[in-house]
């Protein structure tokens, strides 16, 4: 596999992605849509997830497209950014279609950062504005670092923030990831500056370090946040044909790549979370074996946005972590 043009989620054609952020605020949401409604599903590992509308992705339920689907701050706060998105999909005359009526579908997941040293306190939810102009904003150029969602993310020791990559694979199929990562483990090897990631690094994207002389494998990590502080929500995409059975697998098998880029992962502290989506645009000329490859690039790829997420981080004053450029670039 190689890395896609853009080495985004993007290079998935026909995704958009937006972001918005309230520097103020530390906090934001970022949105993922397209043109048409597309497939979609999830699978959760994480201990303390949360979401919205995330039961009618499961593969016996009804709705068969979704229009979004929203990442943002602010725990369950920003569960509200769905209804912004919805807002504005609604007067751009999207959603499910119900006799007259039209219900924009918009499951989304969130992030714990009330505690990262922003202005919480707002007289009105700020999370609704905040999706709706993510969704607006949406394009092609997929921002990393500290923006959108990921705008205030911290991990174990280092800032945390929204990462993004994609590979085209061998038989033409495309798969991209875009993460949020705000952990309670870390992306880093101990305090070294080499990515957990690194074995599934691509021409040299967060800097070709490959991994340290030594790990610390006897090392028992104690959690650096409290219970429900922490989550790492992303999103799988790909243009291969895959129904939401497919997708929840591929879901699935993508949870691989958080496991690889960031110790510990999927902690009862923990939300970690995995939509997968298909635009279903290239067709399956080997169901079995195009699935196996596919759930094994979801992981690869995960595990490099998870990275990139980290690398791209922005140091700000009044930041409680350092972020990996500041202390290691």
């Amino acid at each position: 596999m190689i890395p896609g043009p853009r080495n985004r989620i993007t290079d998935v054609a026909g995704l958009r992605v937006g972001h918005a952020q309230d520097d103020a605020l530390r906090s934001g949401v970022t949105v993922l849509t397209a043109d048409a409604p597309f497939a979609a599903s999830v699978h959760v590992m994480g201990g303390a997830p949360g979401t919205r509308e995330t039961d009618l992705l499961a593969p016996d339920k009804l709705v068969g497209g979704v229009d979004a689907l929203v990442l943002a701050g602010g725990s369950a706060f920003g569960l509200a950014a769905c209804d912004g998105v919805m807002a504005a999909l609604h007067r751009a005359g999207r959603g499910f279609a119900v006799g007259p009526a039209r219900v924009p579908i918009v499951p989304g997941a969130i992030v714990f950062d009330l505690l990262n040293g922003g202005d919480k306190g707002w007289d009105a939810n700020p999370y609704p504005a905040l999706g709706a102009a993510a969704w607006t904003a949406a394009g092609v150029d997929c921002a990393m670092g500290s923006v959108g969602a990921g705008t205030g993310a911290l991990t174990g020791t280092l800032k945390g923030g929204v990462g993004s990559a994609s590979a085209v694979l061998q038989g033409g199929a495309t798969v991209g990831a875009l993460v949020v990562v705000n952990a309670l483990g870390q992306a880093t090897v101990g305090d070294s500056r080499h990515f957990w990631a690194a074995p599934w690094e691509l021409e040299a994207e967060f800097g070709g370090l490959g991994l340290p002389a030594r790990f610390p494998a006897a090392h028992e990590p104690a959690p650096a946040k409290r219970l429900g502080e922490a989550t790492t929500i992303a999103i799988i995409a790909t243009d291969a044909v895959l129904d939401k059975a497919g997708l929840q697998r591929m879901a699935t098998a993508a949870h691989d790549g958080l496991a690889r880029a960031l110790v510990p992962s999927h902690t009862p502290l923990d939300g970690d979370l995995v939509f997968a989506v298909s635009t279903g645009a290239r067709p399956l000329a080997d169901p079995v074996g195009d699935a196996f490859v596919l759930g094994h690039a979801a992981a690869c790829v995960l595990a490099r946005a998870v990275a990139h997420g980290v690398h791209s981080a922005a140091p700000r004053p009044g930041d409680l972590q350092p972020s990996w450029q500041r202390r290691f670039g």
